[in-house]
């Protein structure tokens, strides 16, 4: 018999959890400190409130950015032992840079270093205890899926990669036309008639519903899971459960009617909210221009020896509701790089130049773009721009590809800081996952998402 499960937090109690017990931890850690070395640099009380809060938002702000916060990484302690040192150190240096909001250095410099391994201690101790405990088996939720065997697989590796704690334990066929066999280890099928004891025996906590009643969902399994439902037992559907675990709309899954229940966020058409972003867009694309004028010299002198080529090259994308236009980026790959013909660039591809892969993995070939966007082709943040032969040839192979193009394409987005680099037909169809659920719940929360993501990107060159 399966390990019986405590109780299983969401995605988002995890979330608060970690963000609520980092500050916690830091804070307490940082009273007794004071306490007990009579440590004079950081106190916590009511005359210095602002010291505290500043250094929570300071600590929220780099952890973020540091994918602290990231639940896939959250559970393995080594990629956090990193986060959480360059977390920290970037916490002090600019707790320590800015005196007006908070205490004067002292005249023991000491302190400084008491204040770093205290805050340091401190999210060890508490992270180790969440991998250990929070992250064990025992607070997994497990999961009973009633679909379609030969989505089963998939639907149980994409739910379990967004979220190491949801486990698919088995599904309930509802179509037996499909004989696909999956290994024992992998899942496990079970009859209709051992629904209720599948529940007891394995500690189901949830129910989803992967297929239709017309498709499958025969009047027997109906009245079980309404007899469950009216019992209070968790029951939900497919790809409600996906978007919300996945940050991705299953496009894949759904038919023909998409457009009819497909709730477009609000954002798309909120004329307050188009206009602060289009001056936040020209605000931000004036500094960027600025900022790559200080980058000329050095790619002039990398592009000579190494690109050997112009410095600046011009390509067709299509814009918002299928506009053409042309994009400016910095030149990357070798001359005559689509000599015979246009082509999807590669991870670690041959026509990339060694001085092209260092523009890209820092991002600084994207610089340009901020023309596009100060000219309004393009903003800061939306699905990235295809070009129009590619686009014809998605759209023809992927439902609803077009549906991106009812907003802006971005200098990044939702996709591009989600979803792995990638040139084959399966990477294009997560891409436009991502994209849609950008579009479907577009505001101001998720942009500020992408904006931290985007900085964790750059820092840690993970550019292609």
């Amino acid at each position: 018999m399966s390990q019986k499960p405590l109780f299983h937090f969401e995605v988002s109690e995890r979330k608060l959890l970690l963000r609520l017990f980092d500050a916690v931890a830091v804070l307490l850690t940082l009273a007794v400190v004071g306490v007990i070395f009579q440590f004079d640099y950081f106190r916590i009380n009511g005359d210095n409130w602002v010291w505290t809060f500043v250094l929570v938002v300071y600590l929220n702000f780099f952890a973020n950015v540091f994918e602290l916060y990231d639940l896939q990484k959250a559970d393995r302690f080594d990629t956090v032992v990193k986060n959480i040192i360059l977390t920290t150190s970037l916490v002090v240096l600019f707790y320590i840079l800015t005196p007006f909001f908070t205490p004067s250095l002292p005249e023991n410099r000491l302190q400084i270093i008491f204040f770093y391994l205290s805050i340091l201690g401190a999210l060890l101790l508490w992270r180790s205890l969440y991998v250990s405990l929070i992250s064990s088996p025992r607070f997994y939720k497990r999961v009973l899926v009633v679909g379609d065997s030969f989505d089963i697989k998939l639907i149980a590796q994409a739910l379990q990669k967004s979220d190491p704690n949801y486990v698919v334990v088995g599904y309930i066929n509802t179509d037996y036309s499909i004989k696909t066999k999956l290994d024992k280890e992998d899942l496990i099928r079970f009859e209709i008639e051992e629904f209720d004891e599948a529940i007891k025996k394995h500690h189901i906590n949830e129910i989803v519903v992967a297929s239709a009643y017309q498709k499958g969902l025969m009047l027997s399994l109906y009245n079980k899971l309404s007899d469950l439902l009216k019992a209070g037992f968790p029951i939900r559907d497919y790809t409600q459960v996906y978007e919300e675990i996945t940050h991705r709309i299953p496009v894949q899954n759904v038919d023909k009617d998409f457009y009819k229940y497909f709730p477009f966020s609000r954002s798309n058409q909120n004329k307050f909210y188009i206009f602060i972003f289009r001056i936040i867009d020209i605000i931000v694309s004036i500094f960027g221009i600025i900022f790559g004028v200080f980058f000329i010299p050095i790619v002039v002198i990398g592009n000579l020896v190494a690109n050997r080529g112009k410095l600046f090259y011009f390509q067709e994308r299509v814009g918002k509701y299928g506009e053409v236009f042309k994009i400016v980026k910095l030149r990357t790959m070798i001359k005559d790089a689509e000599s015979e013909g246009p082509q999807f660039a590669q991870k670690d591809d041959f026509r990339v130049t060694r001085f092209g892969r260092f523009l890209r993995r820092s991002r600084i070939d994207e610089i340009p773009q901020f023309y596009n966007v100060l000219m309004g082709d393009m903003s800061l943040i939306g699905p990235r721009p295809e070009r129009p032969v590619f686009v014809k040839e998605l759209s023809e192979m992927i439902p609803f590809y077009d549906t991106r193009h009812v907003v802006k394409p971005g200098l990044t987005g939702w996709a591009q800081v989600m979803a792995n680099y990638g040139d084959s037909f399966d990477d294009s169809l997560e891409k436009l996952q991502y994209d849609l659920y950008y579009i479907k719940h577009r505001g101001v929360f998720l942009d500020l998402n992408i904006i931290l993501k985007t900085l964790s990107t750059v820092i840690f060159f993970r550019g292609q």
